[in-house]
This record gives C-alpha cells, structure tokens and sequence, in this order.
C-alpha cells in the first residue's frame, strides 16, 4: 500500500505542478497579446494623425473635391472613436482606407502635387505606418493563433475552463495602403494574403504563423525613428 500511495502522490504532484505551468503559460499569453495589441493601436494612432495634414495638402491642389476630404475626415473620425474589441477596430478601418483611396486617386490627377515635397514626405511617412503596422498585425495575429490553439486543445483547454481562458480575437482588415508604390490591394481571407501593386505584379505571401507546439514568438524590433 505505502508504494501505490506514493505512486498516487507522485501523480498528483505531476498533475498539478503540469497545471501551475500551463496556467502561467496562458497568462504569459495573454500578456504578449495585449503587448502586441498596442503596438498596433500605436501604428493606428500614426496613421491617423498623418491623415489631416495630408488632406490638407491635397486641398491645396484640389480644393473643389469636398466630397472626398468631407469621406476622408468622417472615416477618420470614426475610426479614431472605435476603442472596441480588435474585430470592431478592423471594421472601423474598412471606410477609412477606402476614403485614402479615393483620395489618392485624386492625387493622380495633379502632377504638380505629386511632385510636392511635402506631399512627398507625409506619403513616405504613411508608407512606413503601413509597414510597421502590417508587421505588428502579423506578430499580434500569430500569437493569438498560438494561444487560441491552447485553448482549444487538450489538455491544456482544461486550464483554459478552470480560469476562464477564452478565444481571442484576430485584426484582420480587406484593405491596405501603401503610399510609395500606388494603391495595394491586399486579400486576408485566403491562407495568406497576396499584395498586389498595379495590374499584373506579383504577390508575396505573408509568413507562415509558427505551429502551436513552438515558444511564442519573440516581439519584432522597434521600428526605426522617422521625422514627419
């Protein structure tokens, strides 16, 4: 009897020194989560404090095209009032970056203010937004595969239910703006999304999420200081 107590004892203590690990591995997760959440909502804000210099530089060239400055502002506004849930914030984005393309279509009628050097640097500036914010989309997406996959799988999805663990929400946006290089359109909603700039050119595929088994994934570095 004294050997089985002891086996049943050295279970217990595995079992439940498996569960204290588990457990800190989720809130380690969740933590990367809503790191990785704020470097997004940083590049956001970015975004959309461009956005009114950059309308107002365009005026300067076209100041008859209300409609497009009334879409773009309005968008904007709503955008920067959305402090929901990630799947609220990427819905918000949809009016916005459709209103920036209507406006850089405009911008292709003016040669002269394409040629502007303050036209020039605000594009040059919200061409790096978009990069380090498509970066920081794909680090905070890939964590919350990681940790959703955890969740649902066993055993840890035991853990998940004692503490109340749930599902996260992906950042998943139809559309993206690229200002050096024209109006992109990008695809989510395949198994990776596609950019394509211009009819005909080619597309790269976003970077595979790593499985689940693997450590998560470290945060990409800081990007580099730009001047506006």
């Amino acid at each position: 009897m004294g050997w089985i107590s002891i086996a049943v004892l050295a279970v217990v203590v595995v079992v439940v020194l498996g569960g204290i690990a588990s457990y800190n591995r989720f809130v380690r997760q969740k933590n990367l989560i809503k790191d990785a959440w704020a470097n997004i909502d940083t590049e956001l804000r970015r975004r959309y404090d461009l956005i009114p210099n950059l309308v107002e530089t365009v005026k300067g060239y076209a100041s008859h095209e209300r409609q497009v400055f009334e879409n773009v502002t309005k968008a904007r506004a709503m955008a920067t009032a959305a402090t929901g849930s990630p799947a609220e914030q990427a819905a918000a984005e949809g009016p916005l970056i459709a209103a920036l393309r209507q406006l850089f279509a405009v911008v292709e009628n003016y040669p002269d203010l394409k040629a502007n050097q303050n036209f020039l640097a605000l594009q040059s500036e919200l061409s790096n937004t978009e990069d380090r914010l498509q970066t920081a989309r794909r680090f905070y997406n890939a964590n919350v595969r990681e940790y959703n996959q955890r969740v649902q799988s066993f055993p840890s999805m035991i853990v998940a239910r004692m503490f109340s663990f749930k599902e996260e929400e992906f950042f998943e946006v139809d559309e993206s703006l690229r200002g050096d290089a024209g109006v992109p359109q990008i695809d989510f909603a395949g198994a990776g999304p596609a950019v394509t700039f211009g009819e005909g050119a080619q597309t790269a595929p976003e970077t595979a999420a790593a499985p689940a088994d693997e450590d998560v994934p470290e945060p990409p570095p800081p990007p580099p200081a730009t001047t506006t």
